[in-house]
């Protein structure tokens, strides 16, 4: 099982296929459609990342596909300019879905 990366950015691409992951770059709507669907499709795909401006793109889709399969899983991750969500998302959203300050 491996990994597989959409990305919009040539540089987070090369870096990821330094490593070892293979992936193409998107940047439109209907082409990060088309990306995740044959990516999904593929047998020897464990985990698909995923640049978090992609998934803003189509999230309905990545959302539905998150609870709907198994296999793979989506990650979202941040590109080279870094992550768009605030320094304290992560805190923030415990604090909200269980009432846990931390």
């Amino acid at each position: 099982m491996k990994f597989y990366l959409i990305s919009d950015n040539v540089d987070t691409m090369m870096g990821m296929h330094l490593a070892g992951i293979e992936g193409v770059v998107v940047h439109e709507d209907h082409e990060v459609r088309e990306a995740l669907t044959k990516a999904m499709d593929m047998e020897d795909v464990a985990v698909i990342l995923m640049t978090e401006r992609l998934v803003q793109l189509c999230p309905e889709l990545v959302y539905d596909l998150k609870l709907n399969r198994k296999q793979p899983l989506i990650v979202e991750i941040p590109d080279r300019h870094g992550s768009g969500r605030a320094k304290d998302s992560i805190t923030r959203y415990v604090r909200e879905a269980i009432g846990v300050k931390i």
